[in-house]
């Protein structure tokens, strides 16, 4: 296996679905499925996902809503979406599921202790952090890649709703556009690639931890990844580039 532990980071608009906002049962049941097909081949796994299916910054600055206001706002959005995940993945499988907030609030979830989250996930529990690290002017990404560190993760997989990988250039916009396989920080600092926000990617070079990109759509999409055959492009230090 090539990934023993992995920490998922997966977008709010992933649980949105096609309607691009709120919940969307199929797209859940997608996410969740695709979790315990990776737990069941014995990946520990922790999570953290964003909260834009319910609150984005955007609608903070559509009502001129303070950043501080806007950001805490975004994080108990991430806490609606860990309680909904940690509850649709304990209805569909017998994993232990446990929820662990940066922000105390200790009669729906755990507070986040790092040493008692490691101890889940050597026991097989499925670990959601909630609640990002409890800091505003961040971001999903750099806490996930903070988080990952922190619980001695191999890899940090981004799960992208629609976006099958990193490209030289906007897919979107040109044609010719081509996807990588595989590409170093340095080759990706040097070509000005937007992968993730910049404090997350630095932090994640720094560390040298790793980091997938992927289209969490396909089937099998994260077990495939943990076994070192699944799609997406794989960023690391000092690796030669490779295209599909």
């Amino acid at each position: 296996m090539k990934y023993k532990r992995m920490l998922l980071k997966l977008s709010g608009s992933g649980l949105s679905g096609e309607k691009g906002f709120g919940f969307d049962e199929e797209a859940i049941n997608h996410i969740t499925k695709e979790i315990i097909k990776a737990r069941n081949i014995g990946v520990e796994i922790a999570i953290m996902v964003g909260g834009g299916n319910i609150f984005r910054g955007k609608t903070a600055q559509q009502w001129n809503l303070d950043r501080v206001e806007a950001d805490n706002i975004g994080m108990m959005a991430i806490v609606v979406n860990s309680l909904l995940l940690r509850g649709v993945l304990s209805s569909q499988s017998t994993n232990e599921v446990r929820v662990m907030s940066a922000i105390p609030m200790d009669s729906i979830c755990e507070p986040y202790i790092r040493l008692r989250a490691i101890n889940h996930l050597k026991k097989g529990y499925i670990v959601i952090f909630a609640g990002e690290i409890g800091q505003t002017f961040l971001t999903t990404d750099y806490p996930s890649v903070q988080r990952a560190i922190e619980i001695n993760a191999d890899v940090v997989l981004m799960a992208k709703n629609g976006a099958s990988g990193v490209y030289d250039k906007d897919p979107n916009i040109y044609i010719d556009a081509k996807r990588y396989k595989a590409i170093s920080y340095e080759e990706a600092i040097d070509k000005n690639l937007e992968i993730i926000d910049q404090a997350g990617f630095i932090l994640a070079r720094d560390f040298n931890l790793s980091l997938h990109i992927f289209d969490f759509r396909a089937e099998n999409c994260i077990k495939d990844i943990c076994e070192g055959k699944g799609a997406g492009t794989y960023i690391s230090h000092n690796i030669p580039v490779e295209w599909y």
